[in-house]
């Protein structure tokens, strides 16, 4: 049972197990409304009580689906976010639906647009879909250039400096969200716009990870200078962690290259040396830094939900962490 909470900017308290709901969008492969359904109730009954969403996710499916389950629920029992930077346009005909990752997702079209209207008609579009449940925290989902480029973004992110980040001020001070944030898969996007806006927390994934340490130099210190939190998703890199080193792992979306098969090869040794599940520490492993609130997992499936508990709860000791630094080392110090 997840009943621990960290407080966050002093205000808002995050389950330190939270639920990210990209599955709930038919994340690789299609989930049932009772699917949903039972997912979050297991969740809910686990100890959940910080869900994640996004307008991308499913195309508005992930957020329906959510803000239905949610809507039975007193506000004051839970945590809500999701993100801004997409509008989704409505498409007449189901093959004009884009390709993507999700699978029977509905019919809209993902637009970027991190404008002061754009951010402002997203988060209003959020709240249709999401029944109006109360929405506590604003990411700005997937700026940078590992999204958009290196030219792209340089478009993206000034309409988010002169335009969009303004809107979210303005819903954060008339109270709409408690909280900004970020929500991405790159460090060096994180640092620049800690620099130029104030941040309370980043959502990130897959960059502070058992394996994946990128987050180690300088976001971390950063983010204590800054007093911005962290909410650490992916936490098993795209699968590996999860999976160990077999045959089809996927790392960072895409087959395993051989020289990271073999890290989480020297991995999975030490978690055999200390009887420690190599799932199980991957899910702990955010944790151990104060600069993070939460641990994001998703999944389509409720009884996978338990898994994650029980790896939440899992006891693992400080020298087993030690010898995990030694195989990772300066992973991500180039980045």
């Amino acid at each position: 049972m997840i009943s621990k909470r960290r407080t966050l900017q002093g205000k808002l308290e995050l389950s330190e197990l939270s639920f990210g709901a990209s599955s709930l969008g038919g994340l690789y492969r299609a989930v049932t409304d009772e699917d949903a359904v039972n997912v979050l109730e297991a969740a809910w009954k686990s100890g959940i009580r910080y869900f994640d969403t996004a307008p991308f996710y499913g195309f508005g499916l992930s957020e329906c689906r959510l803000g239905r389950f949610l809507a039975d629920r007193k506000a004051a029992d839970f945590m809500l976010s999701t993100k801004v930077g997409r509008l989704l346009e409505p498409v007449a005909n189901k093959a004009d639906i884009p390709k993507s990752d999700f699978v029977n997702p509905l019919p809209n079209r993902p637009v970027y647009d991190y404008s002061y209207s754009g951010i402002m008609r997203s988060f209003e579009q959020s709240k249709e879909r999401l029944c109006h449940v109360p929405i506590d925290i604003a990411f700005i989902h997937d700026i940078g250039t590992l999204t958009h480029g290196k030219d792209g973004n340089e478009q993206h992110y000034r309409d988010l400096v002169e335009g969009g980040y303004r809107a979210l001020d303005e819903l954060k001070r008339n109270g709409d969200i408690k909280a900004i944030g970020l929500g991405v898969n790159e460090v060096k996007v994180c640092l620049r716009s800690m620099a130029d806006l104030d941040i309370d927390l980043i959502l990130l994934a897959g960059r502070y990870t058992l394996l994946d340490r990128t987050a180690e130099h300088g976001l971390l210190a950063a983010c204590e200078r800054h007093g911005t939190e962290l909410i650490i998703g992916g936490v098993f890199n795209s699968g590996i962690l999860a999976t160990g080193d077999v045959e089809g792992a996927y790392f960072d979306y895409a087959l395993a290259p051989d020289h990271v098969r073999q890290m989480v090869r020297q991995l999975e040794t030490v978690c055999h040396e200390f009887n420690v599940k190599l799932a199980h520490a991957a899910i702990r492993f955010p944790l151990k830094s104060r600069q993070v609130s939460s641990v994001l997992i998703g999944t389509g499936k409720a009884q996978s939900i338990q898994k994650s508990v029980d790896a939440f709860d899992a006891s693992i000791p400080d020298a087993f962490w030690d010898a995990c630094d030694e195989i990772v080392g300066g992973w991500g110090s180039q980045a």
